[in-house]
């Protein structure tokens, strides 16, 4: 099901049918080193990984993780989307591009329509995002989309501290009534 479309890409619910893109992107390197291992080595456990962590925040959530491809061959270069994670008290906002798509404004594109489907189609107040103090690039991307630094942050079950951002919902301008 597609959910957005940006003048580049196209953002989509994933499917079962993804389990190899995923393998690819959970495997990364960038993947390991910021945001780290999922344990999932086969195109089974990238079945199972989408059944049991993706697929269900569709409908638990009305959002989730959607893959991002190029509109031009629909090649797949990564994800993004949103989610609520144990620890956050907001809607936080995530995404991940295979190394060779970095550098395009993929990322930005993406989570600019993400913000604004948040805010816009879900009503959501806020949106956070978490990141960890040494991913220089997805910092940069944060501040570029008008997010600010709240404080450190650590998740449930995880003793790594990570830099939490917010951004509010953009205020609606208020029509001028006479009366």
């Amino acid at each position: 099901m597609i959910i957005l479309e940006t003048k580049r890409l196209l953002l989509r619910r994933m499917t079962l049918d993804d389990n190899d893109f995923i393998l690819e992107l959970l495997n990364s390197p960038k993947w390991i080193k910021y945001i780290g291992s999922r344990d999932v080595n086969t195109l089974e456990q990238a079945r199972v990984y989408l059944e049991a962590r993706v697929l269900p925040n569709y409908e638990a959530l009305g959002f989730g993780f959607y893959i991002i491809e190029r509109l031009s061959d629909q090649v797949r270069v990564g994800n993004c989307g949103l989610t609520h994670r144990d620890g956050m008290e907001h809607a936080d906002i995530g995404y991940s591009l295979l190394g060779h798509y970095e550098g395009h404004g993929y990322a930005y594109e993406a989570a600019s329509a993400v913000l604004k489907y948040g805010f816009e189609t879900h009503k959501l107040d806020h949106i956070e995002a978490i990141a960890t103090s040494n991913n220089l690039r997805s910092l940069h991307l944060l501040r570029k989309l008008g997010m600010h630094y709240k404080k450190m942050i650590a998740l449930p079950d995880d003793d790594e501290e990570l830099m939490l951002f917010g951004i509010d919902a953009p205020q609606k301008e208020k029509s001028n009534e006479t009366h």
